[in-house]
């Protein structure tokens, strides 16, 4: 049985992989979950014909994508906005819709050709989006296996974002209510640091925003700021 490879750590791509493995019964679906087990050694005895790698957070080794056709996902219509931390640049930017690309993984980062691209929604939370986005690809997912286009060149100057550090979810500094939810509502998904606030004793973080009848209303949790 021809075999692909899904390389995710995320528990929010479980049901990702249930419907590749639904939809392509013909294949034998092999699940990678971390880093350390993504090796050569371990895709050489696994033998993929494609890898892909939903929401990966790290660097694929040179010596893996040469050998085997990786396939990545990255949140902006590329080659505008090839970098780090893309979703949050861009509702940082005012953006309200992206495009969510499927590119061959290559030396360069997020300069590979691209198979596919689908229209995303940056409304809700980040946990929201990235619901959307596991739609997206499941479906991305299993066209690129049973149609296998051939993945074209991006075309255009690139835009580089640069990756959003931890503090850089501070908000004191804003202005308007719309950069406050906006702020709350983008780092708002599992496995990112929270908007916050800091005073000299306390650090508050915030989560659930919603934004009505002029104010913003959200979740707040204070802890003890660390020496």
């Amino acid at each position: 049985m021809p075999r692909i490879g899904i390389a995710t750590p995320h528990r929010r791509h479980d049901r990702l992989v249930d419907h590749v493995r639904r939809m392509l019964g013909e294949y034998d679906v092999i699940r990678i979950f971390d880093r350390g087990a993504l090796t050569l050694e371990a895709l050489r005895a696994i033998d993929p014909q494609l890898v892909f790698f939903p929401h990966w957070s790290w660097l694929i080794p040179d010596e893996i994508h040469d050998r085997f056709e990786c396939v990545v996902f990255h949140m902006t219509d590329l080659p505008y906005g090839r970098g780090g931390t893309p979703l949050q640049n861009l509702i940082v930017r005012g953006h309200k819709e992206t495009k969510l690309s499927a590119l061959r993984c290559a030396a360069e980062l997020d300069a590979g050709p691209i198979y596919l691209k689908r229209p995303l929604s940056l409304a809700g939370t980040a946990e929201d989006i990235f619901s959307r986005a596991t739609d997206a690809m499941q479906e991305m997912i299993v066209e690129i296996v049973r149609r296998r286009p051939e993945p074209e060149p991006q075309k255009g100057e690139p835009t580089v974002f640069p990756r959003r550090r931890p503090e850089d979810g501070n908000f004191a500094k804003l202005e308007r209510l719309k950069e406050i939810y906006d702020y709350i509502r983008m780092l708002d998904a599992e496995g990112y640091p929270p908007a916050f606030l800091e005073t000299e004793h306390f650090r508050f973080e915030f989560s659930g925003a919603s934004i009505e009848h002029g104010a913003v209303q959200a979740k707040v949790s204070i802890r003890k700021r660390q020496p």
